[in-house]
């Protein structure tokens, strides 16, 4: 009878019991060296079979778990022991309020001042002659700045998750990762830079009824161009960041998307203003020089396509991850025509300054959210799998600012970093003179009300997207980032748009506008 209870803890095979041995058990202390079958032996001194049963959450995916997860989360003893697999990355094991806060902060600030770079840069080109006589590159504007929302910031988001959960930790994984996004994202760039200047031409065409080929044509060489070296230089910059963050200890998901917008705005804001301007000054010379720069970067296209082709990493992405990118293109194109009509309107006057600020503020918040979120869901399995952390029910409100959940705690970090974020760069466009506009009390007052009106918006939307899309077998990484910066974007230029001319009707700008 007293071999009753011991049977629960056995197992039948062949009419003869055996025991169950869990995994840990079955390694020396080093974890290094199994241990020999001798010394399980039976009753009789025999031998016996040993079944063992290995637990999902294995050494890695416990140290997985800890990077992110609840302080309430449990670690696993077998963590604080070393494996064969090479040295673990340095990773906070947990998170609170103030860590995230602290760890957002800094490159949330250098992100900003990179848009603000870029409202000083767009509020200086607005008035060259290229701005001027072909206005359709405005409806540009937002969509190649919205790129580093489709390329770079979704790659920033898949290789912080890659390294997270230990696919970075080689450097074979490491060479591996880096040579298939970077050919993805020119792939991506390429094709996303030559559909925009398609949009540009229809948008500018539908409300004017006016087409010029030499304008198309232009359009087209300059978003090219800008695209390629923009994803290029930035694709660059990110793979570095990563590596550093995850050397030094820090959570890539907080700081390598807001510091891919950092300088994504200016450098790409730059190359549209410059690369337009000198194609500008050929066009009427040498007119074969546009034609010839569309047909020189569509012409590298198959190179990139065959080393993405050869990356298991990337392969799915090239022939899966085009529905968002483009899309949310075209979502950025339509925050683009709302800037084309309003900045050259004297009642906008400061519109073209002020713009890329919100939309950038709005898109790097709810970029962090996202890839922290998509991160989380990560660490429970793989997209489509059925668990506890990704509901299928539309969220909330509450759920998403006021649990005590690490992704809702995080969100609330991120909310508040809107004010006193857009009262530093007010200032320093104030300072600077930039906008030909003076900052009254009840302006910043409607445009505060606009940017977190922006965000709260944007991190309830990333809540419910990031889960549905991981519901339905959709990586989140790939797939939610450029739909919520562009969706940034869009919800970004209207308000803003929809502040000023309010602020018209009242006659608060009429004494603000400057020559």
């Amino acid at each position: 009878m007293s071999s009753k209870p011991e049977q629960k803890e056995t197992h039948q095979a062949n009419g003869a019991v055996l025991p169950i041995v869990p995994v840990d058990c079955l390694t020396s202390p080093d974890r290094g060296q199994m241990v020999e079958p001798s010394n399980f032996l039976g009753p009789d001194g025999d031998r016996v079979e040993v079944v063992v049963l290995e637990s999902r959450a294995n050494a890695k995916g416990v140290r997985e778990e800890d990077a992110l997860l609840e302080n309430g989360s449990q670690s696993n003893e077998s963590d604080d022991t070393s494996t064969d697999r090479g040295p673990e990355p340095a990773s906070p094991l947990k998170e609170t309020s103030f860590s995230i806060g602290l760890q957002v902060l800094f490159p949330f600030l250098l992100a900003g001042f990179g848009t603000v770079a870029a409202g000083m840069v767009l509020d200086v080109v607005q008035h060259w002659d290229v701005f001027k006589y072909v206005t359709e590159v405005f409806i540009l504007v937002p969509a190649l700045l919205g790129l580093k929302g489709n390329l770079e910031m979704t790659l920033a988001s898949r290789l912080s998750t890659a390294a997270n959960i230990g696919q970075m930790d080689t450097p074979k994984e490491l060479w591996r990762m880096i040579t298939g996004n970077m050919a993805l994202i020119q792939v991506q760039a390429t094709v996303v830079g030559f559909l925009a200047s398609i949009a540009a031409v229809v948008f500018g065409w539908i409300p004017d009824g006016h087409f010029s080929i030499d304008h198309a044509v232009l359009l087209c060489a300059s978003s090219v161009a800008t695209a390629f070296i923009a994803s290029l230089v930035l694709g660059m910059i990110m793979i570095g960041v990563i590596i550093g963050s995850r050397k030094m200890g820090i959570n890539p998901d907080n700081v390598a998307t807001p510091i891919a917008a950092s300088l994504g705005d200016l450098i790409t804001l730059a190359l549209l203003s410059g690369i337009s301007w000198g194609l500008y000054k050929e066009l009427e010379s040498k007119a074969y020089v546009n034609p010839l720069v569309c047909a020189f970067f569509i012409a590298l296209l198959p190179i990139w396509i065959i080393i993405a082709k050869k990356n298991a990493a990337t392969r799915e992405v090239l022939y899966s991850g085009w529905e968002p990118v483009i899309i949310a293109m075209a979502i950025s194109s339509v925050g683009g025509l709302i800037l084309d009509r309003t900045v050259s309107d004297p009642n906008f006057a400061g519109m073209a300054v002020f713009t890329p600020v919100i939309n950038g503020v709005g898109g790097n918040l709810v970029a962090v959210q996202a890839s922290r979120i998509s991160t989380y869901l990560h660490m429970s399995g793989m997209p489509g799998e059925s668990s506890e952390a990704a509901p299928r029910k539309c969220p909330s409100p509450c759920s998403t600012f006021f649990s005590s959940d690490v992704n809702s705690r995080s969100a609330r970090v991120l909310f508040l970093l809107v004010v006193p974020g857009h009262l530093v760069f007010l200032y320093t466009i104030s300072s600077m003179q930039g906008g030909h506009t003076t900052l009254t009390l009840i302006f910043i007052v409607f445009y505060m009300t606009a940017a977190l009106l922006q965000v709260l918006i944007l991190l309830y939307i990333a809540d419910w997207m990031v889960h549905w899309m991981w519901g339905r077998d959709l990586d989140p990484d790939n797939f939610s980032i450029p739909y919520l910066t562009a969706l940034g974007d869009l919800i970004g230029t209207g308000l803003l748009a929809l502040s000023f001319h309010v602020l018209w009707l009242i006659g608060d700008r009429d004494s603000d506008v400057g020559d």
